[in-house]
């Protein structure tokens, strides 16, 4: 997998809109409980009941989602005594969940700061470039039509899970695909681990079509010993919603500028 660190790909206004989802996504981070106490090497129980409260009441919930009702009883964020000892307290929620909602709320939501840190880097790179394409207010339609096609994709496909889905993984995936589309040929700038990071600048359908071939092959179960926490199938239903909304605007999508300088270890020549 390489890491993208720049595209070549000038924008013609600011994109207000992926800034702003990006300060948003940090400042709910930021608020989610336990992050605090995981900076300062704080841990335990207590810890892990809030933390399991607040994703029941603000994560998307497969099974919520498919079957619109939400468990009688929840997490209640306390620590009770029980029979077997320590543990989280469950008990009727004293909030109103609506699952479709949830939805938005869990695109919002990071369960690591690897997690939220890669999520933001590959929004910050490919989406400033879509959001001028689209303008702000159809971007920011479109980077929730992607994650709710995402989730409700992934919902489908196991609907019997009530382990939480969160992450914007799914809605920045959509991004990722109308960028395929309508900028295949702009260069990437990426590193490649290999021994050291080398650093490479690729077109943007190598960089963006082997990360979608690596989450297909990752989400039929091929190459991982288990897909554990990462919805790699939604991050798939993300992709291709997006390169299916971004079609249509291929004829009016001018090229992005043809670089010069180094390409694959040698020097492109002018006009290509």
């Amino acid at each position: 997998m390489v890491i993208p660190v720049h595209d070549v790909n000038p924008v013609r206004r600011t994109p207000f809109v992926t800034y702003a989802l990006i300060c948003a996504n940090f400042v709910v981070f930021l608020a989610t409980p336990g992050v605090v106490d995981s900076l300062t090497g704080e841990s335990g129980l207590a810890q892990l009941c809030r933390l399991q409260a607040f994703l029941d009441q603000w994560a998307a919930v497969p099974q919520e989602l498919i079957h619109q009702r939400t468990p009688p009883v929840v997490p209640t964020g306390d620590v009770g005594l029980g029979p077997q000892g320590p543990g989280c307290v469950i008990g009727p929620p004293d909030y109103d969940k609506s699952p479709p909602l949830s939805v938005l709320t869990a695109m919002f939501l990071h369960g690591s700061w690897l997690h939220l840190l890669g999520n933001m880097l590959f929004l910050l790179i490919f989406g400033n470039n879509i959001e001028d394409r689209l303008g702000h207010v159809r971007y920011l339609l479109f980077y929730g039509a992607s994650g709710y096609a995402a989730a409700y994709a992934y919902a489908l496909a196991n609907n019997t899970s009530d382990d939480p889905l969160i992450g914007a993984s799914g809605a920045i995936a959509g991004v990722l695909g109308a960028y395929l589309v309508l900028y295949p040929k702009a260069r990437v700038w990426v590193l490649v681990p290999f021994l050291i990071f080398l650093p490479l600048r690729l077109p943007a359908w190598i960089v963006l079509g082997s990360w979608f071939v690596l989450q297909a092959v990752y989400s039929s179960g091929a190459g991982v010993s288990a897909a554990g926490t990462v919805a790699y199938l939604a991050h798939v239903a993300g992709f291709l919603a997006g390169m299916l909304l971004a079609w249509p605007l291929r004829p009016g999508t001018p090229p992005p500028p043809e670089p010069r300088g180094l390409l694959f270890g040698r020097r492109a020549r002018p006009g290509r």
